[in-house]
């Protein structure tokens, strides 16, 4: 009758999100219970045992099959780790620290990587590896729950994880299954996280000054000097003026540049902002830079103050040398009453004379026409180099010709001819070869239209090929390669002569000499005497004029052309086929085009197809 509480146990309630059912732990109202009851799966359970008799007892059936998505379903392994990840750019943190929770579902063996989510982190956070089976190795293994284990790492997709915990209900798994665990680590946290929660570091020093009274005294009191920056010994320096204020209020020092109309400088008008300046460090090392951001009264023996400012004497303020040539009235009274000098004599800045830089012209680099490309060094808008206009009016469309053959050890190009063509309007020449069938040699434009200079000349002095240089037999130098001058045309000896002031005598006669034998052969031509019937002398006066001419071609050998002309007349008769003999000339390397050569094989014909060549041969002594 005395009881007044009949509340009953409870027996329902959720796990993992699930509802279960489970036996009262105390009766109504809060009694112990003495004995639980039983419930109705263990009632089950008990009826389907066979009851004991005299025989054997009977097997009880077998358990139904439980697969293991039913068996393990919502039953998830977590593991607690982290990874570091490298932070390149950044002066206060060389790598970061990221907590994770590694996820095994039992059911399936797939695995999830899920990081906590911290607000304004500014990392992408939550889910970095969604769930599936993550694969072990290249093999085609994949991660087992028997591959996790406390304080062990983990690599997941070339990110390596280090395990340092787990939840009870993975250890009583584990252990249930026979696996030893390591033991727990503790978790380490990102140490710049750990930095910004620590409290700001608050330094007050003591002053043993009193600077309110100073500041009272000395309000609005400023030392004004004048000084000057000599910056002449680095490169673009110059002597510029600056005005020093030294503020008696807090021993602060500031330096204004003074600007001039129209002196092209952009308007910045502090140097050194105002601010207390170190004179003396403690144990000044060689390393430390003569400029810093912040220096404490610990790390300075000694300050600017007003005493180290004088007229006429240079100070160092961060590493930049003023010398002191004037000051203010207001600043002569202050060091007349407070110091008492009375020596405020102005020095006379004097202006260094400004030394002439010789101009350095670079070496010419080859592009363009050095006249055109100089012109860059003179001014920042080159202006195209002037031109004889009336030289090139009168020689407008005045070209002269020669032919040159190029000097080089390859027997293949001694055989080339080309056209040097020399432009007497504007001093240019070019090259042209011109193109040879079943030679090899694709042939057309050499060099185009430009000026040559002579070997030696350097870009102060130079000199360009003129027609005075351009002799019969003389070598001239193209960018490196060598051509010899063979032949030249009638126009050339024309021009000369009718200009003959204008050339040296020695050219002149060296196209004389050369076209001479060539005149003496039209002139005979031209008679009424036939060729065919030319007296031995004739003949004679001819071989002599073509051995003049071969002298030219130095790399004929006389020898070898013998003994060619000898090996190919079998029968020994003297005579050869024309097609045979041209074509034994052009491998020799002969110059059949030459006129007085061909001359001569006219003269040596016998028919109309056949060459007697041992009269051929008498001009190759």
């Amino acid at each position: 009758p005395q009881k007044t509480s009949f509340h009953r146990s409870q027996t329902l309630g959720y796990k993992n999100g699930f509802a279960f059912s489970r036996l009262p732990t105390v009766g109504i109202g809060g009694e112990r219970l003495y004995v639980n009851q039983l419930s109705q799966a263990e009632l089950d359970e008990l009826s389907k045992r066979p009851m004991l008799t005299y025989r054997q007892a009977k097997q009880a059936p077998p358990s139904g099959f439980i697969p293991a998505h039913v068996a393990f379903d919502k039953k998830i392994l977590k593991f607690d780790a982290y990874f570091q990840e490298d932070v390149p750019l950044s002066a206060e943190e060389h790598y970061r620290v990221r907590q994770v929770a590694i996820y095994y579902y039992l059911e399936d063996d797939s695995m999830s990587v899920i990081e906590p989510v911290v607000q304004n982190s500014g990392l992408l956070q939550g889910k970095l590896i969604r769930r599936h089976r993550v694969p072990k190795n290249d093999c085609g293994d994949y991660y087992h729950w028997k591959d996790l284990n406390r304080g062990m790492n983990i690599t997941m997709y070339g990110r390596m994880y280090h395990i340092v915990d787990c939840d009870p209900f993975t250890q009583v798994f584990l252990e249930s299954q026979g696996i030893e665990l390591n033991p727990p680590e503790k978790m380490v946290f990102d140490p710049y996280t750990e930095l910004r929660r620590m409290p700001m570091h608050k330094y007050v020093t003591p002053s043993d000054f009193d600077q309110l009274k100073q500041f009272l005294t000395y309000d609005k009191q400023v030392l004004r000097f004048y000084a000057m920056w000599d910056d002449t010994d680095s490169i673009f320096g110059e002597n510029r003026p600056y005005i020093i204020h030294y503020y008696l209020a807090d021993d602060t020092v500031e330096v204004r540049e003074v600007y001039k109309q129209n002196d092209g400088r952009d308007p910045f008008p502090i140097l050194i902002k105002r601010q207390r300046l170190p004179k003396t460090f403690v144990d000044k090392k060689k390393t430390f830079p003569s400029c810093v951001l912040e220096i404490s009264d610990q790390e300075v023996l000694e300050w600017y103050t007003a005493k180290d400012f004088a007229v006429g004497k240079s100070t160092t303020l961060l590493g930049r040398t003023f010398f002191i040539y004037d000051c203010d009235e207001f600043t002569r009274n202050f060091y007349r009453d407070k110091f008492g000098i009375t020596d405020f004599q102005p020095v006379e800045i004097k202006k260094k004379p400004l030394e002439e830089v010789p101009q350095v012209i670079p070496p010419y680099n080859g592009f363009g026409v050095l006249e055109d490309s100089l012109q860059n060094c003179f001014s920042l808008l080159p202006k195209p180099p002037r031109k004889d206009v009336i030289k090139m009016l009168e020689n407008d469309h005045k070209v002269l010709r020669y032919q040159v053959a190029l000097e080089s050890p390859n027997p293949e190009d001694r055989k080339r001819r080309f056209i040097l063509s020399y432009f007497l309007s504007n001093d240019m020449i070019s090259i042209y070869e011109p193109p040879v069938r079943n030679s090899g040699i694709i042939g057309g434009k050499y060099l185009g239209k430009t000026r040559v200079a002579k070997p030696g000349s350097t870009t102060e002095n130079v000199t360009y090929y003129e027609p005075s240089d351009l002799n019969i037999g003389s070598t001239i130098e193209v960018f490196g390669h060598r051509f010899v001058i063979t032949d030249a045309d009638e126009y050339v000896l024309n021009y000369m002569e009718s200009n003959a002031e204008s050339f040296p005598m020695a050219t002149l006669q060296s196209l004389r000499d050369h076209f001479r034998p060539r005149q003496v052969v039209k002139e005979t031509a031209k008679s009424d005497i036939p060729m065919l019937g030319t007296s031995d002398q004739e003949m004679d006066e001819l071989i002599v004029q073509v051995q003049e001419e071969l002298k030219l071609h130095k790399y004929l050998n006389n020898k070898s052309i013998r003994e060619a002309f000898l090996q190919c007349d079998k029968d020994g008769s003297g005579i050869l086929d024309k097609a045979k003999f041209l074509a034994l000339c052009d491998s020799l390397s002969v110059p059949t085009n030459s006129f007085l050569v061909n001359k001569l094989i006219d003269l040596c014909s016998c028919g109309e197809d056949k060459i007697n060549y041992r009269d051929f041969l008498r001009a190759f002594p």
